[in-house]
């Protein structure tokens, strides 16, 4: 399964060839470098609010989209805001003490639905007029995981399981509540609402789990991405048309390996999604398909090789009865907009200068994005395709008042020559001559990388006097689909000898102070560190969070386990284990050193508990300085509060604590 990411977003992405043509930034004075200010805290890091979700009402005058809010004890609350062209205003549209997301306008724009759990628990579509008080117009011991409006605006398709029968409820509540698995897991299946009655019916089996779902612009029918077998450890979606006047399923395509985000051109003559080019190991490039037609074609593989991450059809069907795509892709450590024409013909925008766009919205004369940076929070934006960018929200305003570090991006070579891509942060006060404790901050994946967005880690770590490396090794994504597969079967191979070499480079250049070196990360990154400790003696701490020690034992308790499939086959197989073993760092724990703190949640299913807990049992049992920090309820990425700002006070304390 896709790894844990460090940085904000976790996703993949593909590369452009070399020869592309080099672009003019866009000029933004406003989006200077933060000025001298307060020092980052643990206590402040925690404060950042996100956004999410943009959706453009179908007048365009309108975009909703969702803001996550700062943690609490109870995890992250997320609201509804509206942002109005006309007033020019944003301000939040919804309220509750629990959560709202997945904004969706009706046909008309009279409406808006959403998803909320502010009432028993359960997920339920809400309906909120231009007028009154939000209603919910589903209901049930279930909750719903997504839903799509028809073209019509008389009904409503949403995904939902089964509810507890009146006999499995009496089971819970006196807790004779053994479960078989997979047997006894109830799946999400397709729904049908119709609005001016409010009966809801299902219109496929409980055997199937579907994933998605997207209305046909005619309103005949709707592409899903569903499979009969939710209990294989392999991938088994594919692609189903829906039809509504016989209630019928039919095959569209079987696509190979991972993919999502299906969506139909305006005109419903074709359709495109985000899916691979082989098997795996993750999607990356723009496929799109013509309706009726049973292969797919790969819009962005040969001339962009880069990872999408999103992209929109744009609303005027071309010469052809087609439409034309704009796409976020990933470049390196930054994004960049791309537009494909009806012809196929593509145009790359100019970058825009102090930001990244991620996510965005195609409107009447331009484009609302999320934009980030390392030193600049997440804000919205609206850009006209000509003019400097609009910043429409200051959800993040606080910010401005602590001195954040923006880094310097560079290339080195490696091992082998292969050239790789990385960012330093400096102290702000660095003189340039002397020596700096460095710690290499590992990302997650591997098929993820470091983008140019705010990591609180390293923020805080600089902040203290640290010099922090951020290497984009082999296996990141952002340059190209043969730099992803670099790494299969390799883990600790390559990308090990990646981050040597950039840790020696930067001792070679003077910066680094190779008596005070420090490596971490997250996922793929406390892998990596994990394997460091293993391999050398030449760091002096290291942090591993939700790392994994036993690829063996790892795949077996893992939750989809496919990904790491794709890399090593199966464990079951003798001629395939060795691989396994020769990538586990417990393997190799007697050669352990450096004093190693190990973070794990106890309900992460992505790299579970047992992970860390063989690493810390291993490094006990060879007498080196290791502590392990359980969090009771957090899964893989952490939500509450204190948590959180206990994980950043103890990296910052274990690196203090064996670096200076």
């Amino acid at each position: 399964m896709k790894r844990f990411r460090s940085g904000v977003r976790f996703a993949p992405v593909s590369t452009p060839a070399l020869c592309l043509l080099v672009l003019a930034t866009v000029v933004w004075p406003r989006l200077a470098a933060a000025e001298e200010g307060k020092a980052l805290t643990a206590e402040t890091a925690v404060t950042l609010r996100s956004i999410s979700d943009l959706e453009l009402s179908p007048d365009g005058n309108r975009l909703a989209f969702v803001v996550t809010e700062p943690p609490t004890d109870d995890g992250r609350a997320r609201h509804i805001w509206v942002y109005d062209k006309r007033s020019g205003e944003a301000r939040q549209f919804t309220y509750s003490a629990k959560s709202e997301s997945e904004p969706r306008w009706s046909p008309d724009g009279k409406m808006l639905a959403f998803l909320s759990n502010r009432e028993g628990g359960e997920q339920q579509i809400y309906l909120l007029r231009s007028s009154g008080e939000a209603y919910a117009i589903t209901t049930g011991k279930r909750s719903v995981r997504s839903f799509a409006w028809s073209p019509d605006g008389k009904q409503i398709a949403f995904l939902a399981p089964d509810e507890k029968t009146e006999a499995e409820e009496k089971k819970h509540r006196e807790k004779d509540d053994a479960r078989v698995v997979d047997k006894d897991d109830k799946h999400a299946r397709l729904w049908l609402l119709t609005l001016a009655t409010g009966d809801a019916k299902a219109l496929t089996e409980p055997k199937w789990d579907i994933s998605q779902l997207e209305w046909q612009p005619s309103g005949a029918g709707l592409l899903i991405i569903a499979t009969d077998h939710p209990e294989a450890d392999q991938n088994t979606e594919r692609i189903f048309f829906y039809r509504m006047a016989d209630n019928s399923m039919t095959q569209v395509l079987a696509p190979r390996g991972p993919f999502g985000n299906v969506r139909y051109s305006p005109d419903g003559s074709a359709f495109a999604y985000v899916g691979c080019r082989e098997d795996g190991p993750n999607p990356h490039d723009l496929m799109m398909a013509r309706t009726g037609e049973k292969l797919a074609h790969n819009l962005t593989g040969a001339s962009l090789d880069r990872q999408v991450f999103a992209f929109h059809w744009l609303g005027s069907p071309g010469p052809k009865n087609e439409s034309g795509i704009l796409l976020v892709a990933e470049d390196g450590f930054h994004t960049k907009l791309v537009e494909y024409g009806a012809n196929g013909e593509r145009k790359d925008f100019p970058p825009i200068a102090g930001v990244n766009p991620t996510m965005f919205a195609v409107g009447d004369g331009g484009v609302y994005f999320v934009g980030r940076s390392a030193a600049r929070p997440e804000e919205l934006y609206f850009w006209n395709e000509k003019d400097a960018p609009e910043q429409l929200t200051r959800l993040n305003d606080s910010w401005k008042q602590y001195a954040l570090v923006a880094p310097e991006f560079y290339k080195y070579k490696s091992f082998d020559g292969q050239e790789i891509e990385a960012a330093l942060l400096k102290p702000k006060n660095y003189d340039g001559k002397s020596r700096l404790p460095l710690i290499a901050l590992i990302h997650g994946g591997p098929t993820g990388a470091w983008e140019d967005s705010l990591d609180t880690w390293g923020q805080l770590l600089v902040a203290r006097g640290y010099a922090i490396f951020y290497p984009n090794i082999r296996g990141s994504i952002g340059y190209g689909q043969k730099f992803i597969e670099s790494n299969r079967g390799d883990w600790g191979g390559a990308d090990y000898k990646d981050v040597m070499a950039g840790v020696h480079d930067l001792v070679e250049r003077g910066i680094a102070d190779p008596k005070r070196l420090g490596i971490g990360g997250w996922s793929y990154g406390g892998y990596m560190s994990e394997w460091a400790i293993t391999q050398t003696t030449e760091f002096r701490a290291a942090v591993s969070g939700a790392g994994l020690s036993n690829l063996i034992s790892e795949y077996g308790t893992e939750q989809h386990p496919s990904y790491d499939e794709w890399f090593y086959g199966v464990p079951y197989e003798p001629e395939k284990v060795t691989g396994f073993l020769n990538s586990s760092p417990f393997v190799f724990l007697k050669n352990a050193k450096t004093p190693t703190l190990i973070l794990q949640g106890e309900a992460d299913t992505v790299d579970p508990p047992g992970q860390s807990q063989e690493l810390y049992r291993g490094l006990k049992r060879y007498g080196v300085d290791a502590e392990l920090v359980l969090y009771p309820r957090e899964n893989h990425g952490f939500h509450e509060r204190k948590h959180q700002i206990d994980r950043l006070n103890r990296i910052v304390a274990w690196y203090d604590a064996h670096m200076k």
